[in-house]
């Protein structure tokens, strides 16, 4: 063999033997903590003002430790390292002149990505106010439930309410709901099988305690059940810690229970962080409001913390992208 065969023939061998080496291993998947830390959509913060004229119908002057002036400044200020970057502020006033008032605070605010109002349902300009604000995509449903005086159950039973809230659903709005209870629970079924297409929001649900054996507690697993098996049906994990005997834990598994059941009933998909500040501020500061929560959730996986504390919001609220700290679905 010459030398010009010799290395034809080594330069085939090898060639050969490279076509028949298995391709190289894809590398693995980061872990969650190196594609930096989940941002947080908090979809219940309450802005008000009662220095204002005129004060604020909430909080009361009573309530030492938060009343005060309470707008997006704040909110920055107490979340500030801790990756929130946007919220949604949830009515806490009956006024109707304060849907506008709301909208036009947080019209220069980025961090807010919507706020949920006060409309009534059942009455007759309900349909004139509602095309009025939903020009405003801030304007992304209403609140209705047990507070101000108002009975869901009485109105549930009125065509006029039901009425309404399909013009809600027709309007691509949500309504979140108010006061947790076993009643409030039952309605919710009656009212989405009324409306099946509306998005419906049930703030505070982890404050509600399980009931004792009896009749009471086979309603609630009944409703918890019935509301589990529906699409359009979001729960929001806040009001979580608890006063134990004059002490607040930050122990996730004082609350795990709770949180489990949480995602147990409603899954991945259904489940939306949100804070309460500062009506939570007496139980904890927000950085231990979120921090309970945010504990429970690093058990799960990074697609899982993503739903939970930003994109399950976007499916409930649909709310739009305003500041480039903001995550954006496809």
């Amino acid at each position: 063999m010459n030398r010009r065969t010799f290395l034809a023939s080594s330069a085939a061998l090898v060639a050969a033997a490279c076509s028949e080496s298995p391709a190289p291993e894809a590398a693995p998947e980061a872990p969650a903590q190196a594609q930096g830390p989940v941002p947080i959509i908090d979809t219940h913060v309450h802005l008000y003002d009662s220095t204002r004229p005129g004060g604020a119908p909430w909080p009361p002057a009573s309530n030492e430790l938060i009343f005060r002036k309470n707008l997006p400044d704040k909110l920055r200020e107490v979340t500030e390292g801790l990756n929130v970057v946007g919220a949604i502020k949830v009515e806490a006033s009956p006024l109707f002149e304060d849907n506008q008032w709301v909208l036009d605070v947080i019209e220069q605010a980025p961090i807010m990505v919507g706020m949920i109002g006060n409309l009534e349902p059942d009455k007759p300009e309900f349909a004139g106010h509602l095309e009025n604000f939903g020009k405003n995509p801030l304007y992304l449903g209403i609140r209705y439930g047990y507070l101000w005086g108002r009975d869901l159950r009485e109105m549930v039973a009125k065509p006029a309410f039901i009425d309404g809230l399909k013009l809600l659903a027709e309007h691509d709005m949500t309504l979140d709901t108010a006061n947790p209870s076993v009643r409030a629970l039952e309605d919710i079924v009656e009212l989405t099988d009324k409306v099946p297409n509306l998005r419906v929001v049930l703030d505070h649900l982890p404050k509600l305690e399980e009931p004792p054996p009896g009749p009471e507690r086979d309603a609630y697993h009944a409703a918890m059940t019935a509301l589990g098996s529906r699409p359009n049906v979001f729960v929001k994990v806040s009001a979580v810690l608890r006063n134990i005997d004059g002490r607040v834990p930050d122990d996730v598994e004082i609350y795990r229970a709770k949180l489990d059941e949480m995602w147990a009933t409603f899954g991945d998909d259904r489940v939306l962080y949100g804070s309460d500040w500062p009506n939570s501020e007496p139980l904890g500061l927000y950085p231990k409001v979120l921090g309970v929560v945010q504990r429970y959730a690093s058990e799960k996986s990074r697609e899982q913390q993503e739903k939970y504390f930003w994109k399950n919001s976007v499916a409930a609220y649909r709310w739009k992208k305003r500041a480039p700290d903001q995550p954006e679905r496809a």
